[in-house]
C-alpha cells in the first residue's frame, strides 16, 4: 500500500513538473520579453538568457528582439560578463542596428573590451585588439558624441601598452637579448605621450609579489645570468 502511494506521488510530481515546462512554450512575444526584463531586473541573467532564447526562437521577426538584444548586452556588461556582452552587441549590429544604433553598439563594444582589462599587463593581445577597434571607430564616426570617452579610453590603453612594452623590453635585457629589447622599444611610439612623464600604476602588494614592477621580480634568482647562445650571436652580428 505504501509502495503504491509512493509511486503515485512520484508520478504526480513528474507529470506536474513536465506540465509546468510545457506551459513555458509557444507563448506570445510580449510574454517572453516581460519575463526577460523581470529576470534582468532581479539580476538572474541565466534565466534572462533562457527567456531571450525563447523569444528569439519562437518569434524570429518580433519587433521586441532589437531592444531585447541591447538590454541583454548591457545587462551582461553591468555584471562584468564582457564576452557575452560583445556577443549580444555583435548580434545587434548584424541584425537590427540602424546607423545611429550601430554607432552606439560599436562604442559599447570598445567599452566592453576596455572594461575587460583590469590588469592590462596580463593581456597584451586584448590591448592591441581594443586599440584597433578605437582606430576603426574614429575613422567611421569622426564626429561621434562618444568621441571624448573613446579618446579617454585610448589614452589609458596607450599608456598601458607603453608600460607593458617597456617591461617586456627590460625582461629581454635581463635575459641578455638586446635585439628583443630594442624591438619592443621601437613598437609604434605614440608621439603625444612622453614616456618620461608616465607614472606607473600602483600594484597591490599581493600582486607585486608575483608580477614585480617590470624592472625586477621575486623570481630573478631563477633567471640565468649567462647570455644564451642566440643572444651571443646577436651581439656578434651587431658588432660586425
Amino acid at each position: 500500500m505504501i509502495r503504491t502511494w509512493l509511486v503515485t506521488m512520484v508520478a504526480l510530481v513528474l507529470f506536474t513538473g513536465c506540465g509546468k515546462e510545457l506551459e513555458e512554450y509557444n507563448k506570445p512575444a510580449e510574454y517572453w520579453y516581460e519575463k526577460m526584463v523581470t529576470a534582468v531586473s532581479n539580476g538572474n541573467l541565466e534565466k534572462a538568457d533562457n527567456y531571450f532564447s525563447s523569444l528569439q526562437s519562437e518569434h524570429i521577426s518580433s519587433p521586441f528582439l532589437s531592444e531585447a538584444t541591447m538590454i541583454m548586452a548591457q545587462a551582461h556588461m553591468a555584471h562584468d560578463e564582457y564576452l557575452l556582452a560583445e556577443h549580444f552587441l555583435d548580434e545587434y549590429i548584424r541584425r537590427y542596428a540602424t546607423p545611429e544604433g550601430r554607432e552606439y553598439a560599436e562604442f559599447l563594444k570598445i567599452k566592453a573590451k576596455f572594461l575587460a582589462l583590469p590588469n592590462p599587463g596580463r593581456d597584451q593581445g586584448l590591448i592591441d585588439e581594443t586599440l584597433a577597434s578605437v582606430t576603426g571607430f574614429k575613422a567611421n564616426y569622426p564626429y561621434s558624441t562618444y568621441m571624448p570617452l573613446v579618446h579617454t579610453m585610448e589614452t589609458q590603453l596607450q599608456l598601458a601598452k607603453g608600460v607593458l612594452d617597456e617591461q617586456i623590453a627590460q625582461l629581454y635585457e635581463r635575459l641578455g637579448k638586446p635585439k628583443g629589447a630594442a624591438a619592443y622599444r621601437a613598437i609604434a611610439p605614440v608621439t603625444w605621450i612622453k614616456s618620461e612623464e608616465v607614472v606607473n600604476a600602483d600594484i597591490p602588494w599581493y600582486r607585486a609579489m608575483f608580477e614585480g614592477d617590470g624592472s625586477s621580480s621575486w623570481y630573478d634568482f631563477m633567471i640565468p645570468q649567462t647570455r644564451s647562445v642566440v643572444s651571443m650571436d646577436d651581439n656578434l652580428s651587431e658588432t660586425k
